[in-house]
């Protein structure tokens, strides 16, 4: 991605997302993020942020901070934006910690976002942007606003805001010389604002050898303009990988996967086809966008469609949404398959009620969930998709769903049909969405991946974070963050509900195995409670040093080769919930073993002292599980500090 933009003369990338971070479960955006988790969430956004910045492209991490909801997620007529009300410990363990990863990494930039954080815009925010992001967590780069996220000029201005997009106009510009000359506004913090731009300029090397900006990429793409090529023959064989790792298998019985020569394949349902237009819902009321200016406030709080009618989804919808130049559909790869292993494919992709030929060897549902920017979800599934399988289903001995969900889907409505006998969340595969999906079914490619988010029975599983905060009349929509840390898998543990799939769950063609746990530990300045390092990028340095080592055996003991996502939890005291502090993913062929390593850190050990305002490493007993998702772990030690 980083080379891409770089090609086009993008300064900027507006990306990675670590916020929201899935607090509401049928938040709009959720999926442009990485997980409900905030340590996986920080240890993939790190890495994202170091492969696009080697790139020379700055990346600017968003939307800061706790931006949980987009249901009055802007001021609109006389109401204010919706306030995210965050405990201190809270902030810290969950909403910061993805940010400090990524601060820690390098990222340049930071995107302030719409709403209001404990009652102050999310750009005019002190606390937030000077207190946290600035000194806390030792952020040197610069702070630039979510489009027409500015309300303010000096107020703004002193809370930390470095850059107003798409434009400072009515805040600052002329505005902001008047202020500094005033005394409102101290030179030197504008001197700041400008050294910050400059540094991140310089820190991704842009000063040397960077295209034109723009060049690819104008602020007007209905102006003449270079057609600059950006994509890369490179990148195919990526994309494919990365579609095929984010189909999760979840249900898999009497043998249906991978498929074994079939002689005939009955395909149903609107999500297999290439949309006949660009978005793919009707009524969808998003608007057109411009590269530079994004009209947000064009976004009034409506119902959305639950789905995607009009054909498959290679995405989601917002200003993150992409048409890839090209796709290959799972019809368009079925129909490639279905040539070169000569066996007879139906399709009936448009029927609610159709009739299955009763020679067909299995059956293939196709549905999806959308999502977008500007709206939260109505509902997590639909009876139109739930009736289609359940209709194929009573026809066909053998049938698989495969669903192309933004975000959480529930299966409750088809899940126990004695002939529904393979589910796969193939979620949003983009451009190499067919073969991935044919790569999968066939066992060409063994699936790996695992949810990174927690699938509930029924909706009323979620409790109170299963939607937005409504206004309700309110001209001062307030949403209290009260689960405090307590979101998704760890909100089940704690109330102790039973998932269909749990965080961390996917199934293989192979079986795993677990054993010879051990620990070595606790090293490093264990004996002090507090850490004492100078504050570096990313916060006080003696935050990562490693406390203690956990090793274990894991071995393929199938017969496919395969890679295992095999995940750490830490129960630390006082705590009513395990929470997700390492993962591994080796590569496994049949009958191979091998140890696999976590390091845990001081940080990952700790929780946030509102007292102290410091990271404590409390003295007890921890509990240290290891296994295949976040309630199948068969290994267990203790750490003692």
């Amino acid at each position: 991605m980083g080379a891409e933009f770089r090609r086009k003369g993008v300064n900027v990338l507006l990306g990675p997302v670590v916020g929201p971070a899935w607090r509401i479960v049928k938040g709009g955006r959720n999926w442009e993020g990485f997980s409900a988790d905030p340590y996986l969430a920080g240890s993939l956004v790190a890495q994202g942020v170091q492969g696009v910045q080697s790139q020379r492209v700055i990346t600017s991490t968003k939307h800061y901070i706790a931006n949980e909801q987009e249901t009055n997620r802007v001021p609109e007529d006389d109401v204010a934006a919706v306030s995210s009300n965050v405990d201190d410990r809270t902030m810290h363990e969950l909403y910061l910690w993805p940010f400090q990863d990524a601060v820690r990494a390098g990222s340049a930039n930071i995107m302030c976002s719409y709403q209001r954080i404990n009652n102050s815009y999310g750009c005019g925010n002190s606390k937030t942007l000077n207190g946290l992001l600035k000194t806390e967590i030792g952020f040197q780069g610069f702070v630039v606003s979510d489009w027409g996220a500015q309300h303010t000029g000096v107020h703004d201005a002193l809370a930390g805001l470095d850059m107003g997009m798409p434009s400072a106009k009515g805040y600052w510009e002329s505005l902001l010389v008047d202020a500094v000359k005033n005394g409102s506004v101290p030179e030197s913090r504008v001197n700041d604002m400008a050294t910050r731009i400059i540094a991140a300029w310089y820190q991704v090397h842009q000063d040397t050898d960077f295209p034109e900006p723009g060049v690819g990429m104008p602020s007007n793409l209905f102006v003449d303009h270079p057609k600059v090529e950006g994509r890369s023959p490179d990148a195919n064989a990526i994309l494919l990988q990365g579609a095929i790792e984010g189909h999760v298998l979840v249900k898999n019985e009497r043998q249906t996967l991978p498929l074994r020569s079939p002689r005939k394949v009955s395909i149903f349902g609107y999500s297999a086809n290439t949309p006949d237009f660009a978005r793919p819902i009707e009524g969808d009321k998003f608007p057109a966008w411009q590269v530079g200016l994004a009209p947000v406030w064009g976004l009034p709080n409506q119902d959305q469609t639950p789905i995607g009618s009009r054909g498959t989804l290679w995405g989601a919808g917002g200003s993150g949404a992409i048409t890839p130049a090209t796709f290959t559909s799972p019809q368009t790869a079925l129909v490639e398959k279905a040539a070169k292993d000569r066996f007879t494919l139906l399709q009936d992709l448009t029927s609610s009620s159709p009739v299955v030929d009763p020679t067909s060897d299995v059956c293939i549902v196709f549905g999806n969930a959308w999502a977008t920017e500007g709206h939260d979800r109505p509902a997590l599934q639909d009876d139109y998709t739930d009736n289609l399988i359940n209709q194929v289903a009573n026809q066909c001995s053998k049938t698989i769903v495969v669903l192309h969900n933004a975000g959480v889907r529930l299966v409750d409505g088809f899940v126990n049909h004695p002939n529904v006998t393979a589910i796969v969340f193939a979620h949003l595969p983009g451009a190499e969405s067919g073969h991935a999906l044919t790569s999968v079914l066939w066992g060409e490619a063994n699936p790996s991946g695992k949810l990174t988010y927690t699938v509930a029975k029924q909706e009323s599983d979620y409790g109170a974070l299963l939607n937005p905060t409504p206004a309700n009349g309110s001209k001062d929509p307030q949403s209290n963050f009260d689960e405090g840390i307590y979101t998704d898998y760890k909100q089940f543990e704690k109330n102790r509900v039973v998932p269909r799939y749990e965080f961390g769950f996917g199934l293989s063609y192979t079986r795993y195995d677990y054993s010879n746990i051990a620990i070595n530990g606790p090293s490093g300045n264990w004996a002090s409670e507090w850490p004492t390092g100078r504050v570096v990028s990313g916060g006080q340095e003696d935050l990562w040093e490693m406390i203690a080592t956990v090793t274990f055996t894991l071995k393929n003991g199938g017969h496919a080769d395969g890679a295992e996502a095999a995940q750490l939890y830490v129960r630390i005291p006082g705590s009513r919930a395990k929470q997700l502090r390492g993962f591994e993913k080796p590569f496994l062929a049949a009958g191979q073993g091998t140890q696999v390593s976590f390091a845990l850190t001081r940080r990952d050990l700790s929780i946030w002292n509102t007292g102290a305002q410091k990271w404590q490493l409390q003295r007890g007993q921890y509990e240290i599980y290891v296994g295949r998702s976040s309630s199948k772990l068969p290994l267990k030690t203790y750490l003692t500090i």
